[in-house]
């Protein structure tokens, strides 16, 4: 290796590998496990094995799934097997290189005899003082974004159900024009308290109430997985998840082109990251918005975009389409009745060509909301509608 770019690209690549199969492997974890690389000697790099399991795995079902996703990344012409593996994995690769290359480029006047588990005291570069990192495999940072579904606290769990149920009931509280009985009611059915003063001669006896008919929303949610997305998409399926429970929304994902995984978010499967994923050949990959947009509209939900349906778009805005394809695709929708809400994950909204575009026509989008965590989904949750 004649780089350090390269021996910092095979950990890039193992650290995205982990995070794929549910690790909360994050930028804390990835300085960590190059600091404990250039602590290693090149003659015993077999060390990182048991040093990086120690960073990267923070519970007994990561331990678990240590051994297969290391060998399988570090080791592929041992391993026979099915575990899906990131497409940054190359034939073969070489710990004993990786150490060599970090020592000679990227730190060669430290020393090279320090044990393995040595503490890792130095901030990493480019840390801000104070900043939560990694030690020893224990972080004070949360990985929300990055946790696979099965692996939230429970009270994370709670909350994103409290917070998605919370959200559904002001979605059914829209009243239509529509009048329907009811008992209860507070409005006189005169019509239907003639009809039935009849049998008593005319008699007013069994008044008849209505009250206005509240309409079911149908909730689709269109979830951006595309590389632009890579940090966020999970949290994004996971808030979609929780609205397939509460209000039997439909989710679809796009990145060049658009799924449904609305039955595979059904499941309590703690693979369901895993299935999605193999769904959506091409997850991390480029963007069209607008193309994944048309699917939607002309083939998937053609028959129930009306208006009643509430369209949610979690994305960045990033699209690799004509600018101003998004604009008519929306408007589109739009036409058909449906309100448009778009989620983001930056302090402010997108301002991509595309975007841009969309502004410049005005009235295709209702509303656009941050949503980078679930205290963003807890601002949100009196105000969407």
């Amino acid at each position: 290796m004649n780089t350090v770019a390269q021996p910092l690209e095979a950990i890039a690549g193992f650290a995205a590998l982990l995070r794929e199969h549910g690790l909360a492997v994050g930028i804390a974890e990835q300085q960590a496990m190059v600091q404990a690389a250039l602590r290693v000697p090149v003659e015993r790099s077999g060390l990182l094995d048991p040093a990086w399991r120690a960073i990267a795995c923070h519970d007994a079902r990561d331990w678990r799934r240590w051994p297969d996703l290391f060998e399988r990344y570090w080791h592929p012409q041992r391993v026979r097997g099915s575990t899906r593996v990131s497409g940054q994995t190359r034939p073969s690769r070489s710990l004993q290189q990786l150490v060599q290359g970090l020592h000679d480029s990227m730190a060669p006047g430290q020393p090279r005899g320090a044990p393995a588990d040595t503490a890792l005291q130095a901030p990493a570069a480019g840390d801000e003082a104070g900043a939560p990192r990694a030690q020893g495999g224990a972080s004070r940072t949360e990985a929300l974004h990055d946790r696979q579904l099965s692996q939230w606290l429970p009270q994370d769990l709670a909350l994103l159900e409290q917070l998605a149920e919370r959200i559904a009931r002001r979605l059914r509280r829209r009243l239509t024009r529509r009048w329907q009985a009811d008992p209860r009611g507070r409005r006189l059915d005169l019509r239907r308290t003639l009809r039935v003063s009849l049998a008593q001669g005319g008699l007013p006896l069994h008044p008849a109430w209505r009250t206005p008919r509240r309409e079911r929303p149908r909730l689709f949610i269109l979830v951006d997985v595309s590389r632009s997305m890579e940090t966020h998409a999970q949290l994004f399926l996971r808030i979609a998840r929780a609205f397939v429970h509460a209000v039997e929304a439909r989710v679809f994902v796009f990145h060049t082109r658009l799924a449904e995984v609305t039955p595979l978010l059904k499941s309590d499967s703690a693979a369901v990251q895993e299935k999605v994923n193999a769904v959506t050949a091409g997850f991390g990959g480029g963007t069209r918005i607008a193309t994944s947009l048309a699917d939607f509209h002309t083939v998937h939900a053609r028959a129930q975009l009306t208006r009643r349906a509430r369209v949610w778009i979690l994305s960045d805005g990033f699209d690799a389409d004509e600018p101003e394809r998004l604009a008519d695709e929306l408007a589109s929708v739009r036409g058909r009745g449906a309100r448009v809400a778009w989620f983001h994950p930056a302090p402010q909204p997108p301002a991509s060509a595309a975007m841009a575009a969309v502004r410049e026509r005005g009235a295709l989008v209702d509303a656009f909301h941050r949503l980078n965590s679930l205290a963003d989904l807890a601002t949100l949750a009196d105000r969407l509608q």
